[in-house]
């Protein structure tokens, strides 16, 4: 709490922060905002009562961190002096309410040529870490394999929070984030359960608390189902890939409004729908992107629906190419954000560009082999024959693709490779994910997550 004095110096103020002084100037405190405390200390609408210009304030917290507060006031600049615990320092920035202030000093804007390891931390449950969602407030979410349906949630500093629990305990195939406080889960049935198994269900960031299950409808019964993978639209729209336990293989939607199913797309001959690895909402072309890729499936398929018109208005498989006959398969595959191309990749590394305004249009492919840290030998025998094929992501209008334990970054229209971040010693990368300004990546082996991180620019 502080408590106001009377003793001042016109355009000045004091401040005994914990039994240190500080003395700073009036402006320098409402340049925290009117909604914190230091800002409400000195308008005069929220502080009345205290006629002198200004008053002496004593404030009994910590008078480290508020150094380092004041000085984030004056210069713009965050510097956290060894010694100073960071999770002190964010204890202390929630109390007069920097907290923003202090994220938006540590953390610039997402620059891949810039990023820089931030830090590394620990799970808890070693050797189970599958899969890993960033937030959009910066934070991240990890799931863990087996029959547990566990998954841990840590907030923008790190901090982990209460976990989420599949109300049946179904092993959780994919997560994804509504929003900053809503997790969405993607959790497998299991054989011999009641109809509450598995399925879509949305939970709390914060508390960890079941909100919602996602029903599914056929013939107006419902239906029991998995679900692989999650995605949304622009707008309201939630999507899954759903298998049901009689053939009802298709992708459902739901308004995330409402939490009704909106629709259901069931899986046309010739196109793997049910049991996908990945979907993805292409804004510029309102269609949905749908992968399923070697080893779930003996091939690999992609597919674009347009649920306006309930047709498959593009397709691609591996089926019969020459690539396949040399047991080459593409094990993961992303749209590029400008609609027109789509990436995929092999499990020996080599990436692959496809026209997504041609059907039936072949891969020109490049290989990737020279510029990987360790080849795919050291990789499997380090993460196992499934675990950890590479992965794909487009952000910024750049290419990212795990190889090993790095992950290379490619830039412009010829996807020439302008960095590689390599990672920490916590072997092969199993999943990475980007979303709130960093780029976190699972080694799952160790169950280790690193954190990437774009420095702010320098206060000139």
């Amino acid at each position: 709490m502080y408590t106001p004095t009377t003793t001042s110096t016109r355009g000045r103020v004091r401040l005994n922060v914990g039994g240190r002084v500080f003395e700073t100037t009036s402006a320098t405190l409402a340049s925290a905002g009117r909604d914190t405390m230091l800002g409400a200390m000195v308008d005069a609408s929220w502080n009345s009562g205290v006629h002198d210009d200004p008053a002496e304030y004593f404030i009994d917290r910590d008078p480290c961190c508020f150094a380092v507060l004041l000085d984030l006031l004056r210069t713009g600049d965050l510097h956290v002096p060894p010694g100073l615990p960071e999770a002190t320092l964010y204890r202390e920035a929630l109390y007069y309410g920097l907290l923003g202030r202090v994220r938006s000093a540590r953390l610039g804007d997402f620059d891949p040529d810039r990023l820089r390891l931030a830090s590394s931390v620990h799970g808890r449950s070693p050797g189970d870490g599958v899969a890993i969602r960033a937030a959009p407030d910066g934070g991240c979410c990890v799931s863990h394999g087996g029959a547990s349906g566990v998954v841990r949630v840590y907030n923008w500093m790190l901090q982990e929070r209460r976990p989420v629990y599949h109300p049946a305990h179904a092993p959780v195939n994919d997560a994804a984030y509504l929003d900053a406080s809503t997790l969405l889960l993607a959790a497998r049935e299991r054989p011999g359960r009641r109809d509450d198994d598995g399925g879509v269900s949305s939970f709390s960031a914060l508390t960890g608390e079941t909100r919602h299950r996602f029903r599914v409808a056929h013939d107006r019964q419902p239906r029991s189902f998995t679900a692989t993978a999650l995605a949304f639209d622009g707008g309201c729209d939630v999507f899954a890939s759903c298998k049901g336990r009689i053939n009802e293989y298709g992708v459902a939607v739901w308004d995330c409004n409402t939490g009704e199913q909106a629709d259901f797309f069931y899986e046309p001959p010739g196109c793997a729908l049910g049991e996908a690895d990945r979907l993805q909402w292409l804004e510029e072309t309102n269609t949905l992107m749908v992968a399923t890729m070697f080893p779930r499936t003996d091939s690999s398929f992609v597919t674009l629906l347009d649920f306006r018109e309930k047709s498959v208005v593009w397709s691609w498989s591996d089926v019969g190419t020459p690539a396949s006959i040399e047991d080459k398969h593409a094990v993961d595959a992303v749209a590029m954000e400008d609609g027109r191309s789509l990436c995929v990749v092999n499990q020996y590394d080599d990436l692959g560009f496809l026209d997504l305004r041609k059907n039936a249009s072949g891969v020109r492919w490049r290989s990737r082999s020279k510029l990987a840290m360790s080849d795919g030998k050291t990789k499997k025998a380090a993460c196992g024959e499934e675990a950890c094929y590479p992965k794909l992501a487009a952000h910024g209008g750049r290419l990212f693709a795990s190889t090993g334990d790095a992950i290379s970054v490619f830039s412009g229209a010829d996807h020439v490779m302008t960095s590689t971040l390599r990672c920490s010693n916590g072997g092969a990368i199993c999943d990475f994910s980007i979303g709130g300004d960093r780029l976190f990546a699972l080694h799952g082996e160790e169950n280790v997550f690193d954190v990437w991180e774009t420095p702010p620019p320098p206060i000139i």
